[in-house]
C-alpha cells in the first residue's frame, strides 16, 4: 500500500470546505445500509440489503479515489464491493454483485454480449492490482470500518417452481432499488446539511386520514338520502337509482377489504363508480392489512389528470399533498407552491407517497428496467394496494411476464392487486388460461346482475358499412359519434361530413389543449340539444365524459366495442332499447392493422355466438378465451419469460430485457403546435432556454405525437424546424411559422399532410 495514502477515506467532497466537513466513506456506507435495509423489510431482505449497502463503494477505499476527490482522473469505485461480495457469499453474493456493481451504470447483463456496459463476469474477472487493466487494491482499513458476517440468510422467495428465474432476477431488482434509493437520499441529506438548504421530502398524511377525508366525500356526494323523490322528474329518479347502486357496489366491496392479500377482480359495467369502488376497496383493505400506499395504474395518458383531480377533491385539503400523479404530461405549475411542486418532482423519483396515480406504461416498464432512475421506486411499490384500471388493455405481446410480474408482486412483496374493469380479461386458471392467476376474488356484488341492472345500450353488429354508408347515418341523425381505427380514416370522413351541422373531429392529430376545447363544445351541443356529429378515433373511449344516443364503431376488439358502448346513452336518461352501438366492418381501405384484424376476427366470432347480447360478461369472456388461443406463443412475443429462465448460474441478461419490454412498440416522437399565443411564447422560450425542466411540462398539451419517419419527413421538406439545436441537439421540433400560414395544421381537424411517406407511416397509427 501506498504509505502516502490517508487513513480517513470520503465518500463525497464538499466545494470549497475543509476535509473534515465532508462525509466520510463509513458514515455514508453504514447509512446507506441501514437504510436500504429499512426499505427491504416489506419484504423481509433486510440483511442482504444492509451489506449490499455498505459494500457499494467500497471501491473508494483506494488512494486512486482519494486523488478523484481532489481532481484527478475517474476510478471503478463500484467493482472491488461486487467482487468482495461474490467471493465472500458465492450465491447471495451473486444477487448482491449485480446491484453493487450496476449502481451507477445500471444492472448489466450477467454474461453475453453486453451493449455500451461491461457484463457482470467481465467485472467480476478484473483482477485488484495497479495498471488501468485492473482496479485499486483496496487499502485494509475498510475491514476495520466495515464488518460482514461470515453468512447472510437467502432472501425468503416463495419461487414460482415454474418460473424460479423470474423471481430471483425480480428480487435482484427490488434488492437494486433499495440500494440506489438509499445511496441517492444518503447523498442528497449531506448535500443539503453542507449546503444548509432543507430536504423537500416526505411529511405526506398516512393512508388513515386519507381514509376519513375520503369516506366523508363519498357520503356527502353519493350517500345523500333521496328527498322528494315523487316529485322528482324522471331523470332524476334515474339519477338517483343509479346512485343507489353505486353504493351498494361500493359497500359490498369495501365490505371484503378483511380478506388476505392478494389478487382480486372488480368487474363493474360502465356507469357503475369503479373508481371510487376501488379506492374505497383500497383504503379499508391496507387499513385492515397494514398497507402503506395505493398504486393507481391507468393505461391513458388522456383521463390520468382527471383521475388524479377526483382522488385530491376526494382527499380534500390533504389531497395535493398526498396524491402523486407520475407520467410525461404532468404539469406541475398548477400546484400552489413552489415547495409543492419540488416536493412532487422529487416524489416521483421513489414514489414515496401515499396515493400514486401513473401509467400502465410507468409501472411495467419500470418493473423490468435497468437503470437506476427507473428502478429506484421499485421498492415502494412493496405493501401497496395496487389498482389496474382497465385490465384488459394489458398489451397482448407481453402479457405473460406482465402477469408474471403481477404474481410475484402478491406472492413475495406483500402487495393485493386489483383488477378493474368492465370488460374482465380471462386471464385465471378457472378461466382455461394456462399457468393462469388463482385465487382472485371478486368484489363486486354479482356481476351478471350488474350488468342487468346497468344494461342501457343495444349492441348490433351491422355489417360493412362503406364511408357513403356512414356519411348516410351522419346525415339522419343529428347526434352520434362514430368511432374508427385509424387518424387517416377519421380525417377522410370527416372532410366529407363537414358541412353537417355540428360536425367535430378529434383525434390524436390534434394537440391536447385543441381536443379540450373541441370535447367542450361537443358536451355543450349534446347538453343544449343541438346537432353534434363526431367522429373519432378510439382516444374517446378512454373514460371520456360525453353521452350520445348512438355510436358506431369500426371493428375492433370486443372490449372497445364495449368502451366504445359507454360513451352511449352514459347518464342512462333514455331506454336502452332505443340507444343502438352498431359495430361495423369499414371498406377494404380502412382494413386495421394485422394486430387489431385479430381481435376484430376473434369479435366476429363471438358475434356468431352470442348476438344476443355481445357485452354480457360470458361474451366477454369468450371472447377473450377466442384471443388468447389465437395468440398463443406471441403472448411473450420477446420471448421475456424464457430469457430469464435460460439464465445459467443466475447470469440474468438485464439489459437486454429492459430493452425487449417495450410496451408501445410504434416508435413516435412529438411535435410541438403553436397552436395559440402561449403556446408560440413558450416555444420562443425554449429556443433560448438552457434546461428544459418546467418548460417541457407546459409544452405537452400542445404537442402530437407522429412516427419518427413522419417527422423525418416534415424536417426535410423544411415544414418543421429542430429548436435551440446548438443547446438540445434534435431533440425538440416544432411547425415553422404559426399555424395560419404553415399549412400544416387545421384549427378543426389538426395535423395533416398528403406525403406520401407521412400518409404509409399514419396508415399503422390507432
Amino acid at each position: 500500500m501506498d504509505t502516502q495514502a490517508p487513513r480517513i477515506y470520503y465518500a463525497h467532497s464538499a466545494e470549497n470546505r475543509p476535509e473534515q466537513d465532508w462525509q466520510t466513506l463509513q458514515s455514508h456506507a453504514l447509512n446507506v445500509g441501514e437504510m436500504a435495509a429499512a426499505f427491504a423489510s416489506f419484504f423481509g431482505a433486510q440483511e442482504i440489503a444492509r451489506y449490499t449497502g455498505q459494500l457499494h463503494d467500497l471501491g473508494k477505499y483506494t488512494p486512486e479515489f482519494n486523488q478523484r476527490l481532489h481532481g484527478g482522473p475517474s476510478v471503478d469505485h463500484a467493482t472491488a464491493g461486487a467482487k468482495i461480495a461474490f467471493e465472500r457469499w458465492p450465491m447471495i453474493g451473486k444477487l448482491m454483485a449485480f446491484c453493487i456493481a450496476g449502481h451507477h451504470a445500471g444492472l448489466a447483463n450477467g454474461n453475453g454480449e453486453g451493449d455500451n456496459r461491461r457484463t457482470l463476469s467481465q467485472r467480476l474477472a478484473v483482477p485488484f492490482g495497479k495498471g488501468r487493466h485492473n482496479i485499486p487494491v483496496l487499502d485494509t482499513v475498510w475491514q476495520q470500518e466495515i464488518s460482514l458476517p461470515e453468512k447472510i440468510p437467502s432472501p425468503p422467495l416463495k419461487a414460482d417452481p415454474h418460473h424460479k428465474g423470474f423471481s430471483f432476477a425480480f428480487f435482484i431488482r427490488m434488492l437494486y432499488s433499495c440500494l440506489v434509493d438509499a445511496d441517492f437520499l444518503d447523498t442528497e441529506a449531506f448535500y443539503a446539511q453542507v449546503e444548509n438548504k432543507p430536504v423537500l421530502r416526505g411529511n405526506a398524511p398516512d393512508l388513515a386520514p386519507l381514509q376519513q377525508q375520503f369516506n366523508a366525500y363519498i357520503t356527502n356526494r353519493f350517500k345523500q338520502p333521496d328527498t322528494n323523490t315523487q316529485q322528482a322528474g324522471e331523470s332524476e329518479q334515474s339519477h338517483a337509482r343509479l346512485n343507489r347502486l353505486r353504493n351498494t357496489i361500493l359497500d359490498h366491496a369495501v365490505s371484503r377489504a378483511a380478506q388476505a392479500p392478494g389478487l382480486f377482480s372488480l368487474t363493474v359495467p360502465t356507469g357503475g363508480g369503479k373508481t371510487f369502488t376501488s379506492m374505497a376497496f383500497a383504503l379499508e383493505h391496507a387499513k385492515q392489512h397494514g398497507l402503506r400506499r395505493v398504486i393507481y395504474v391507468i393505461p391513458f395518458t388522456s383521463i390520468i389528470e382527471q383521475n388524479a383531480a377526483e382522488f385530491r377533491s376526494a382527499f380534500g385539503e390533504l389531497g395535493e399533498a398526498a396524491v402523486l400523479e407520475h407520467h410525461s404530461n404532468f404539469d406541475d405549475s398548477r400546484l400552489k407552491d413552489n415547495d409543492s411542486r419540488d416536493k412532487l418532482k422529487r416524489a416521483s423519483e421513489n414514489w414515496d407517497m401515499p396515493v400514486v396515480v401513473t401509467t400502465a406504461v410507468q409501472f411495467f416498464e419500470s418493473l423490468f428496467a435497468d437503470r437506476s432512475s427507473r428502478c429506484r421506486k421499485l421498492h415502494n411499490i412493496s405493501g401497496s394496494v395496487i389498482i389496474l384500471d382497465e385490465a384488459q388493455m394489458l398489451p397482448l405481446h407481453l402479457l405473460l411476464p406482465i402477469m408474471q410480474a403481477i404474481k410475484e408482486l402478491a406472492r413475495n412483496y406483500h402487495c393485493s392487486v386489483v383488477m378493474c374493469t368492465a370488460t374482465q380479461p380471462a386471464i385465471q386458471a378457472e378461466s382455461g388460461f394456462y399457468r393462469g392467476f388463482e385465487n382472485v376474488r371478486e368484489l363486486a356484488p354479482n356481476p351478471p346482475v350488474l350488468f342487468e341492472q346497468l344494461r342501457r345500450t343495444t349492441v348490433q353488429h351491422i355489417g360493412t358499412q362503406t364511408d357513403a354508408d356512414l356519411l348516410d347515418k351522419l346525415t339522419q341523425h343529428e347526434q352520434i359519434l362514430i368511432i374508427v381505427n385509424n387518424r387517416r380514416h377519421a380525417r377522410s370522413l370527416y372532410e366529407s361530413a363537414k358541412h353537417l351541422t355540428g360536425t367535430s373531429h378529434l383525434t390524436t392529430l390534434m394537440c391536447a389543449k385543441h381536443r379540450s376545447q373541441t370535447l367542450q363544445k361537443i358536451r355543450e351541443y349534446l347538453q343544449s340539444g343541438q346537432p353534434c356529429r363526431v367522429i373519432a378515433t378510439s382516444l374517446v373511449e378512454a373514460g371520456v365524459d360525453i353521452d350520445f344516443p348512438c355510436v358506431m364503431r369500426a371493428e375492433a376488439g370486443l372490449d372497445s366495442i364495449a368502451q366504445a358502448a359507454g360513451r352511449c346513452n352514459r347518464e342512462g336518461k333514455r331506454p336502452s332499447e332505443s340507444s343502438f352501438v352498431w359495430a361495423f366492418q369499414p371498406e377494404e381501405q380502412w382494413k386495421p392493422p394485422a394486430e387489431l384484424e385479430q381481435q376484430a376476427a376473434a369479435m366476429r366470432a363471438i358475434v356468431r355466438r352470442h348476438s344476443d347480447d355481445l357485452l354480457s360478461p360470458q361474451a366477454i369472456q369468450a371472447y377473450f378465451q377466442e384471443v388468447y388461443e389465437n395468440k398463443g406463443r406471441e403472448l411473450d412475443h420477446k420471448e421475456i419469460l424464457d430469457a430469464h429462465q435460460r439464465a445459467a448460474n443466475l447470469d440474468f441478461p438485464f439489459q437486454d430485457i429492459a430493452k425487449s419490454f417495450s410496451m408501445i412498440e410504434n416508435h413516435m416522437l412529438p411535435l410541438i403546435i403553436p397552436f395559440d399565443a402561449e403556446a408560440e411564447a413558450l416555444i420562443e422560450q425554449l429556443h433560448h432556454a438552457e434546461k428544459v425542466g418546467g418548460l417541457l411540462r407546459k409544452l405537452q398539451p400542445y404537442t402530437v405525437q407522429i412516427p419518427e419517419k413522419a417527422l423525418q419527413a416534415l424536417f426535410q421538406a423544411g415544414r418543421i424546424e429542430a429548436i435551440n439545436e446548438q443547446q438540445f441537439g434534435q431533440q425538440f421540433y416544432s411547425l415553422v411559422g404559426d399555424i395560419e400560414h404553415n399549412g400544416l395544421y387545421d384549427k378543426t381537424a389538426g395535423l395533416s399532410w398528403d406525403n406520401p411517406e407521412f400518409l404509409q407511416a399514419e396508415s399503422t397509427v390507432i
